[in-house]
């Protein structure tokens, strides 16, 4: 199977779209339209740290997202790169479309001078979870959030 992992365009929305909301219904989220119109044109700023990637199969449809954060750390002198989302279509998993999605963003990141990726998965997400162990060491903290 061919894979083409590429930096979205603007005119790649509409194929973007459907994944974008199958990541929020698998995680049983549901992000505003302002909000989504707002990170879409983030992902096209030139002054922003924010990338969309996406991998496309041989018929060049759009059957996996990533997005991914740059920002300063504390801890390193230089540039980390968040993983935030990453979703492939039902119909492609377990074809190595979440890994090739990974390493691309792992690309991106050594391209851009960062000393880190890191990103986070729900505790019940067994399936990604086993790439990720395959993949990449577990830090071992826990995340918590407070209201605003």
């Amino acid at each position: 199977m061919t894979i083409e992992i590429r930096a979205l365009q603007p005119s790649d929305r509409a194929a973007w779209e459907p994944l974008w909301v199958g990541y929020q219904r698998f995680y049983e989220v549901v992000i505003p339209p302002e909000t989504t119109d707002l990170t879409w044109s983030r992902f096209h700023d030139a002054s922003e740290e924010m990338y969309a990637l996406g991998a496309f199969d041989g018929d060049d449809r759009l059957v996996g997202i990533v997005h991914a954060i740059f920002h300063r750390s504390c801890w390193l002198p230089k540039w980390t790169c968040y993983l935030q989302d990453l979703f492939v279509d039902d119909t492609q998993r377990g074809l190595g479309m979440g890994a090739a999605l990974i390493d691309a963003v792992a690309d991106l990141a050594r391209e851009n001078g960062a000393g880190r990726l890191y990103w986070m998965t729900h505790e019940t997400n067994a399936t990604a979870r086993r790439l990720y162990d395959r993949i990449a060491e577990r830090s071992g903290f826990i995340q918590y959030r407070k209201a605003l």
